[in-house]
Parts: C-alpha cells; structure tokens; sequence
C-alpha cells in the first residue's frame, strides 16, 4: 500500500497501528507475544495443535470447528507447548463457558491431552486420524531411506572398483530408466498417495520399486491398510476389530518401525476410535 500511494511503508504501517486502529487500548495488549484468548469464539466443537509460526517458534492454537479456518475461529493461542502455561490462562475462562466444550480434536502428545482433561472436563478426546496416519507413513518412508543409503553405498563401491581396475562404471539401469537410487529416491511421493491417484509414470515406478524391493510393498500395504480402516463409514466396535487384525499383520510383519507405530495406536486407541463417532479431524486447525 506504501508503495501504491508513494509513501513509506514502514511508516505507514506504524502511523495505522499507533493512530488509526485499536491497538494502543487493546485489552489484550500487555500479553500478546505470549497468549491471546478470545472466549467469544468458543464453541462446542473444537480442536486443539501446535503449529511453528515466526522463525520456527512453535505456538498451541485452540480453534473453534464451526467457524471452519475463517473469521472466529480462534479460540486461544500460547506460546509454547509446556501444559502448565496454557492450562493456567485457560482455567481464567469460565467453568460454565469451558464445560460447554462437547469434543476436541487432538494428536497423541500427552501435554495435549493434559490440558483438555484439566480445561475441558466434559469434552470427549478424538485423537486426529492424520496424526495416526502420518505416524505410519514415516515409518515406511524410514524403510525407503535405509534402502537408499543402501543403494548409495554400494554404487559408491562399484565406482571405487571401477576406478581401482581403469574401468567405465556403468549404472544398472531398471525397466523405467531408473537407476536403484533414482529409483528410491524418485518414489518418496508415490508412496504418500492410494495407488488410485498414482499418475501413469507413478505408476510404472511404484510397479518397479515393489518388483525390486518386496518388502517395500509389504510395508507399504500396512499403510493402506491403516488409511482404509479410517476412509471406511463403520462404527466403532467394525473399527476396534479391523484395527486388532492390523496389529496382528503389523506383528507378522517383522517392522520393528511399524511395531512402534502399533505400540502407539494401543496406547490411545480409546481416543482415536473416538474418531469414528462424527469422523471430526484437526484439518480446520492446520489451515
């Protein structure tokens, strides 16, 4: 704007904050760096996430679902994550306003569930199906990147043979023009998606990559399994059964990784079947 009407933009922007908004007798002013609370926007559905806004610093946002990422959404925003801090400014709304709180979105730190059971006593949790849904992705992506630095060291060796006897290293090249590397390194993204968004050269990699590496695609099918469970319209009790079957492939399976992710869905598998009562998510929280 400074720049539209030939003036400083920096003086412009801070003749608008000292003079012409509110911002000089805004009540809220002594404490906006660290907290904000804006108990209007309160509702009865609500979710609750940590998001890393100026320079990386991570910040705690309480945001009403209804309002759906737009104006009125915030409920409240910290500085920080620690659950004392939050927990204390939460408590200074009151307990008829913070009871009225009916369900509240979350992922599985163990400070965010403390702050709900202190500051929303009536409020069921719902562990996001994102957070559990990520959690299986990384470790399949883990597999995926152990077999690249596999790859790499034993092109490094080849090279280094090559060398040592004056010969010209040539690559193995794999059915879709790939080497190994490329291979594994080409195939991050295709492994985020359901083999029914992969594009044609998505496509033709993935069918190399599980052709070359087995255990990739075992890996990779306990993610679909997982993402299945949660995209299917089923009740709670279909849910807790399908979920006990993927345990039991995630067991079979030999993953140590995906063990870990199964130890964690046990953990709060009382939270995240929660999600099949209104199928309710954190996304309005991260947009």
């Amino acid at each position: 704007m400074g720049f539209f009407y030939g003036v400083n933009g920096k003086k412009l922007q801070r003749q608008y904050k000292d003079y012409m908004s509110d911002f000089m007798s805004w009540n809220q002013k002594s404490h906006a760096r660290t907290w904000l609370l804006y108990p209007e926007n309160m509702g009865t559905y609500l979710s609750i996430d940590e998001t890393a806004l100026s320079q990386g610093e991570l910040y705690t946002i309480i945001t009403n679902k209804k309002a759906k990422g737009k104006k009125g959404a915030l409920v409240g925003i910290f500085q920080g994550t620690k659950a004392e801090p939050i927990i204390k400014h939460l408590l200074k709304l009151p307990c008829s306003v913070r009871n009225k709180v009916r369900e509240i979105t979350l992922d599985m730190a163990h400070s965010m569930k403390h702050i709900v059971k202190v500051c929303f006593p009536k409020a069921t949790q719902v562990t996001d199906r994102f957070h559990v849904q990520k959690l299986a992705i990384e470790a399949l992506q883990e597999l995926r990147i152990n077999y690249r630095w596999e790859a790499l060291d034993q092109e490094n060796e080849a090279i280094k043979q090559c060398k040592i006897n004056d010969k010209e290293y040539k690559p193995v090249i794999l059915p879709n023009g790939d080497t190994a590397k490329q291979l594994l390194a080409r195939s991050r993204y295709l492994l985020y998606k359901s083999p029914e968004k992969w594009t044609p050269s998505q496509k033709e990699r993935g069918e190399v990559l599980f052709k070359v590496y087995p255990l990739l695609k075992k890996a990779y099918k306990l993610v679909q399994g997982l993402r299945n469970i949660f995209n299917q319209d089923t009740g709670i009790k279909i849910a807790y059964t399908k979920l006990a079957h993927w345990y039991k492939e995630v067991e079979e399976s030999g993953f140590k990784s995906f063990q870990t992710v199964a130890n964690s869905i046990r953990l709060n598998y009382r939270s995240i079947l929660n999600y099949f009562v209104n199928r309710s998510t954190n996304a309005s929280a991260e947009s």
